[in-house]
């Protein structure tokens, strides 16, 4: 397909060491082969449970040798593979409660986040950030580390203070973030090595509104210059590049109206970044018809910080996706070595977003221990020449402590992971208590995590 024919008709943007994304599976031939969202990867077995109520999942859990949890489908590569049984809890009742005195909401883990945004604010209420999709589920958020964006925002994973899990005996626990402090931080993003999350409790904030106001052509100098002005111009900031030239394609920040009041015009240029005439997708080619809000108009927040609207559900992707972390302090330098790549990413490459994440205390998680910068490169789906492309990236980003997100493709090595996370160890012997037999396992964690 031609790069324009693919523009005007592909339908969204969003926001381990991987072999073959375009691998085949094992499957009867009554059913049909089961891909993720992309399309770019079909599962290795055709075998999947999706019980309605939790008895019937713990009964699925204690019955089969070897499964793994399948969420919404959007990881791009092999986390959530297994060559003998996938689980679902696509047929399972949200049940929402909010407890508004604690601050706090409780739903089965298998819901959407645009689901439960709507939910919370009917009810007065938020969650502190949302990533660029609404549509994936929270325990799969959570579990590979997602984020939205903005300095003092932490990834979706730190809003968990309590989650129920299936554990590979059929036991039904629960982890607390105030009872369990010594092991909770490293069950929240646990990559499906530890069990089937079912049940999960988020601290909520009351509601609040956002403008959203997108500048173009924000030039590279300026961005070095005055990086830490150009992140904290917004509650959430998000810078989008093809990697061409010396400037940045789009600026978009994300701003409280409490902050700035509701009247408050836009700026028409901000670091000689040009206000966008209009609503613009990230994609400038594509039609702005699926985005969110812009051109400073309040609205609600689970309206804003999302890129992409709810009512919009792409079936699939058209698209491959990276991401790689780096410490905030080495940002800048990471950034350059990207630029100076450009011609060599640009001709397979849809568009690239830059985000801050805030530092955390979960093992696993990509910003664990530091403030960091997320560069996420959303490919055109063309693994021969990005699977080239990946090791060079990688090694360009390997002097500034890089991570990659545990869901997107990546070839970092074993080793190389083992030197980013302080407590891997700890993290295997976790494994071992919650599943010794290996029920769980897959090619994934074994390529990866677990010896």
């Amino acid at each position: 397909m031609k790069k324009r024919q693919f523009l005007k008709t592909s339908s969204l943007m969003v926001g381990g060491q991987f072999l073959m994304p375009m691998i085949s599976c094992k499957t009867s031939n009554q059913v049909p082969p089961r891909r993720n969202w992309a399309g770019n990867f079909t599962y290795s077995t055709a075998e999947l449970e999706s019980p309605n109520v939790l008895e019937g999942l713990r009964s699925a859990v204690r019955k089969y040798e070897r499964l793994k949890a399948l969420g919404t489908r959007h990881s791009f590569n092999d986390i959530a593979d297994s060559e003998f049984r996938q689980l679902s809890l696509r047929n399972m009742d949200n049940d929402i409660q909010i407890n508004p005195r604690d601050q706090t909401v409780s739903f089965t883990a298998g819901i959407q986040y645009g689901v439960l945004a709507s939910k919370l604010e009917m009810a007065g209420l938020s969650l502190h950030n949302l990533a660029s999709l609404p549509h994936i589920s929270v325990a799969g958020a959570c579990a590979t580390g997602t984020h939205g964006s903005g300095d003092r925002n932490g990834n979706l994973a730190t809003m968990v203070t309590e989650m129920e899990m299936v554990t590979a005996e059929g036991e039904l626990i629960k982890l607390s973030k105030d009872q369990h402090v010594g092991r909770f931080n490293g069950t929240v993003v646990h990559l499906g090595a530890l069990g089937i999350v079912t049940r999960m409790t988020l601290s909520v904030s009351p509601t609040f509104s956002v403008c959203q106001y997108v500048y173009e052509n924000l030039p590279l100098k300026q961005l070095e210059d005055n990086f830490e002005a150009v992140f904290s111009s917004g509650y959430s900031v998000s810078l989008f590049t093809d990697w061409k030239g010396d400037t940045i394609n789009q600026l978009w920040i994300k701003k409280k109206v409490e902050d700035i009041g509701a009247e408050t015009p836009m700026e028409q240029e901000f670091l000689q970044a040009v206000s966008a005439p209009d609503h613009l997708h990230p994609i400038r080619e594509i039609s702005a018809i699926h985005c969110t809000e812009q051109m400073g108009i309040p609205g609600p927040w689970h309206e804003r910080l999302p890129h992409f609207k709810m009512d919009f559900t792409p079936s699939s992707g058209e698209e491959l996706q990276s991401e790689f972390f780096v410490p905030r302090e080495h940002a800048v330098e990471a950034i350059s070595a990207m630029y100076r790549m450009g011609g060599e990413i640009s001709p397979h490459l849809l568009i690239s977003e830059i985000r801050s994440i805030a530092a955390d205390r979960l093992w696993l998680s990509p910003a664990y221990g530091r403030d960091s910068i997320a560069i996420h490169f959303t490919w055109k789906q063309d693994w021969p020449n990005v699977q080239k492309l990946l090791p060079k990236i990688e090694k360009e980003l390997m002097p500034y402590q890089v991570r990659p997100h545990w869901g997107k493709l990546f070839t970092l090595s074993r080793d190389h992971l083992e030197t980013q996370y302080d407590r891997m160890d700890d993290f295997r012997k976790l494994v071992q208590e919650y599943d010794p037999k290996g029920k769980f396992r897959n090619a994934f964690l074994e390529r990866n995590i677990l010896t």
